[in-house]
């Protein structure tokens, strides 16, 4: 198991890792390797809550995509939360977010798309409380 320098909750095969404040060249390589590890430990599908990150750069947008690539090859999915608009706009520019799905909350990256029950969910279950990112 890794040194986790970034919270994480499972949920069954589901993890959510919060992400800092700021992901960039000093940092990203760090997040890059706290994602790989938890998709290491069997994670079916990993959510990066990037609900407080209100600055990434290209080398934290090039760590996701590495993160994804793997996941992808795996079997696992990977969703991102992101709420600030300068994330966004910088997925948007990159085209990150045609890549990868982008959700609004912790809350809405459990219940899948449309709010249908997700696979990775023990027995398909649904996610009915609200998580705020904070732990």
């Amino acid at each position: 198991m890794s040194g986790e320098r970034y919270p994480v909750l499972w949920i069954g095969q589901v993890s959510v890792v919060t992400l800092p404040a700021e992901i960039d060249v000093t940092n990203a390589d760090a997040t890059r390797e706290e994602l790989l590890a938890v998709l290491n430990q069997g994670a079916a599908m990993l959510v990066a809550d990037m609900s407080k990150t209100v600055f990434c750069d290209s080398s934290g947008v090039s760590a996701l995509v590495r993160v994804f690539r793997h996941a992808a090859t795996s079997g696992a999915a990977i969703r991102l939360v992101v709420s600030t608009p300068a994330v966004q706009r910088v997925l948007s520019i990159t085209g990150v977010d045609r890549l990868v799905d982008v959700y609004p909350s912790v809350a809405a990256s459990l219940a899948g798309p449309k709010g249908q029950a997700d696979p990775a969910w023990p027995d398909g279950a649904t996610a009915k409380a609200d998580t705020d990112g904070g732990a």
